[in-house]
């Protein structure tokens, strides 16, 4: 069966309800190119889609991308230029190199494994190891995350102020929503932060794992009528009893996970993926 026949066979079953094809998301990952027109962010970061999409180039001033092989380096432009932006201000300043994680397909849609997000172009996953020299091709393909948590406390041996201000650059982002980090990063920075600085805290929100890497999500462009965005954040730095909580519970969470679709996808997906 060739690739384009299978493809045909996949969205069938997804536009039909096949559960096997549409909880796996197969047809969005199968698809190595975007959907033409004008870019838009479609639906949620948990169920949505994008069209137009640019591509993050595997290599540029300040940054590489990791795992080529996914093809996961797709993104509404916005979200190219706030990475581009990002990486050259970090170098700039003389910080190391950026190595950037997943992003989106080239239609975005669901991941067949890894994230339940990631779907409308609007994330980027950003590693807090920094290397001070390129990776090859095979540290590329294969990288070694560096986890900054211990035993549920900042790992003072790993975390410095490199990747506070490289988290401070992100979160003072004009285009940036908010950014998600293991509750004991924040802590940490709740912690350290001088109060005429706390400004950018805010964006940056408790969740489970996060403790190898960043995961920024923009803002809905203003461009974009069909996304959805998230519920506001609540006012103040959430340095209280928000962030207490999350320390409460167990963080850990299972690696590269299968992902199933849960929330149905926006009708433009459908068309979408049709095209």
């Amino acid at each position: 069966m060739s690739p384009f026949t299978t493809i045909l066979l996949l969205t069938v079953l997804v536009l039909g309800g096949g559960a096997g094809a549409a909880a796996d998301g197969t047809p969005w990952s199968m698809l190595r190119q975007p959907a033409v027109g004008p870019s838009e962010a479609i639906g949620s970061a948990a169920a949505g889609c994008l069209r137009g999409a640019a591509t993050l180039p595997l290599a540029g001033e300040g940054y590489q991308v990791l795992r080529p092989e996914r093809n996961r380096a797709w993104g509404h432009p916005r979200t190219v230029a706030f990475v581009s932006t990002l990486a050259a201000t970090v170098q700039s300043e003389g910080l190391p190199l950026l190595l950037i994680g997943d992003m989106a397909q080239p239609r975005g849609g669901p991941l067949p494994f890894g994230h339940a997000s990631h779907q409308n172009g609007l994330d980027v996953d950003i590693w807090f190891r920094q290397p001070s020299q390129p990776l090859s091709p095979a540290e590329l393909a294969r990288p070694h995350p560096v986890s900054m948590v211990r035993n549920g406390r900042i790992d003072s041996t790993r975390w410095s102020s490199t990747q506070a201000r490289l988290l401070e650059l992100a979160a003072t982002s004009p285009d940036i929503d908010r950014i998600f980090v293991n509750p004991a990063i924040k802590l940490a920075l709740c912690r350290s932060v001088a109060p005429e600085r706390r400004g950018w805290l805010v964006k940056l929100r408790p969740w489970w794992g996060h403790d190898e890497h960043f995961h920024a999500r923009l803002a809905c462009p203003p461009e974009s009528a069909l996304c959805e965005p998230q519920a506001s954040i609540p006012e103040g730095d959430g340095c209280g009893a928000e962030l207490e909580s999350w320390l409460a519970q167990p963080l850990d969470i299972p690696r590269e996970k299968p992902h199933r679709q849960v929330k149905p996808l926006p009708a433009a997906c459908t068309d979408l993926l049709r095209d």
